[in-house]
């Protein structure tokens, strides 16, 4: 009798086995199409999107299904891969997938998957491809009606190789394009913020971003409204690639806000920022605050502090992209309180030195509109300037200065009168490489000068009319036989409070200026 009920407790006990093992078999069996459609539901409901998926494989250890039965799968983790995945605006299937991926693999702690929130220790992005529509064509993300995305968190995210692509609003124009070298993100959960470093390459103008901070959680229904922060280390940005301009710029700060409304402070750093028509490098510091647009790069500036050389001035306004031609349009309001005209004449002026050296206040209106052309064919301003104490730096100008000085004085031998420092003051226009002067005030010791004109930048020509004042009458301006001729013309330009009235002109190009009288001509 006993060895009858050991053979059936022995049978029982080997079909309990049996029952263990196929239960195990039979729960490793479901957990694959199980994980696969929790997949496809996180990431539809996640990112509110269509999913494309070619294949799914799950791996899990199974060399004791009895003990992970009994155990409930702790301590066992499932491995999953995944292979050809697109993530596509939901109802928008002629716009390309919005994430794309060669293939991703993840492991995740097999009991979360039956007891949210599902674990995964690490999730491996490959070929991750991001396409953005320009801003007016991207469709608003519909989430999946009272469906709710099952509960993950991700312990980290590795990604590398990863392309960012922004389409512009001009369909003939190709997207701005980044690379993202390295991405790794912690903490990635629903309705929180993850952690990120990065490090990428800008597309315009090229260079390397390091960057760390924090971004989401992710609004899927308005993207734009995803909240990020952070700091970025901007280096050697070749600015070369711009029509017009070149150097190498270097840039530091913080940021925060919203995709769609991001607050920066930071400062850039140059040593050769020049005009290429020009040529002259000239070290540039700056300080801004901003705020950028994430989804199509358009900037308030507000404000923006620079130092040019020894000059400092301040400007606000905006880089925005309107409706026509391709690129952006900056207009800028600059104001200049304490700064030296030899500096910003170094950029514009061909020559080792600038035309003027003094000291200059300035307020100007800058508008540069998108084109092909170089910047300072393009470049328009108008403003208002006053210089002190100027001088030129061409000796055969300074010369003229100086003998308008001493004659303006009665003094034409002087020649202690020299180097005579001139004061300008005068509202100006510039547009098409030409600046033009609607009002011009000339001063020096014993002399005032009115003029209006203009001079091109290219061919360094200048045409300029007005009215000069001396203190002198007309033949105290004289000396020897010629003082004692003139002295029967003197009460005919002695007019309007002024010792001599004469109409002028100024003329000729700026290494050969020829000053004379205008006879109306």
């Amino acid at each position: 009798m006993k060895k009858k009920w050991l053979l059936i407790a022995g049978t029982v006990a080997v079909v309990g086995l049996i029952a263990l093992v196929i239960a195990a078999r039979v729960a490793a069996g479901r957990i694959a199409p199980y994980l696969r459609e929790q997949t496809i539901a996180y990431l539809s409901e996640r990112f509110a999107s269509d999913v494309e998926l070619a294949s799914l494989d799950i791996s899990m250890p199974l060399d004791s299904p009895v003990e992970l039965l009994l155990r409930k799968g702790k301590g066992a983790v499932v491995t999953v891969t995944g292979r050809q995945l697109a993530l596509r605006f939901r109802g928008n299937e002629d716009l390309p997938p919005m994430i794309q991926l060669a293939g991703f693999r993840f492991q995740v702690d097999l009991p979360t998957i039956w007891e949210p929130p599902a674990r995964v220790k690490l999730l491996t992005l490959e070929g991750l491809q991001l396409h953005i529509p320009p801003k007016g064509r991207r469709p608003r993300m519909k989430a999946g009606g009272d469906k709710k995305a099952p509960a993950v968190v991700f312990e980290e995210i590795r990604a590398s190789g990863t392309k960012l692509a922004i389409a512009p609003r001009n369909p003939e124009k190709a997207p701005l394009h980044f690379e993202i070298h390295q991405l790794t993100m912690h903490g990635a959960q629903p309705g929180s913020a993850l952690r990120y470093d990065a490090v990428l390459t800008n597309a315009k103008p090229p260079g390397r971003i390091q960057s760390s901070g924090h971004f989401g959680p992710w609004a899927s229904d308005q993207p734009g409204q995803t909240p990020l922060d952070g700091t970025y280390q901007f280096d050697n940005a070749d600015l070369g690639v711009f029509k017009g301009i070149a150097g190498i710029l270097n840039s530091t700060g913080t940021f925060s806000g919203k995709l769609e409304r991001i607050v920066v402070d930071g400062e850039t750093r140059m040593n050769d920022f020049r005009l290429k028509k020009v040529n002259q490098p000239l070290a540039m510091r700056t300080t801004f605050h901003a705020i950028v647009d994430g989804t199509d790069g358009d900037t308030l500036l507000q404000p923006v502090r620079v130092q040019l050389g020894r000059t400092w001035f301040t400007a606000r306004g905006s880089v925005v992209h309107y409706e026509g031609p391709r690129g952006k349009t900056v207009a800028l309001d600059v104001k200049l309180t304490e700064g030296r005209v030899d500096d910003l004449l170094r950029l514009a002026m061909k020559g080792s030195k600038p035309l003027l050296r003094g000291g200059i206040q300035l307020g100007m209106k800058f508008l540069l509109p998108p084109g092909q052309g170089e910047i300072a064919d393009r470049l328009k301003i108008t403003g208002q300037f006053s210089l002190e104490d100027a001088r030129f730096t061409t000796p055969t100008v300074q010369d003229q200065i100086d003998t308008l000085s001493r004659r303006g004085q009665g003094r034409p031998k002087d020649a202690a009168i020299d180097e005579v420092p001139s004061n300008l003051a005068g509202s100006f226009k510039l547009a098409d490489g030409v600046i033009e002067f609607d009002r011009l005030r000339f001063t020096v010791p014993g002399a005032a000068v009115a003029l209006k004109g203009k001079y091109l930048f290219d061919n360094e020509e200048m045409d300029f009319r007005g009215d000069l004042r001396l203190d002198a009458k007309v033949s105290q301006t004289m000396t020897g036989w010629k003082r004692w001729v003139l002295k029967p013309v003197d009460p005919f330009l002695a007019k309007e409070g002024a010792g001599t009235l004469l109409r002028i002109k100024v003329d000729g190009t700026r290494s050969q200026p020829h000053f004379g009288r205008d006879r109306g001509n």
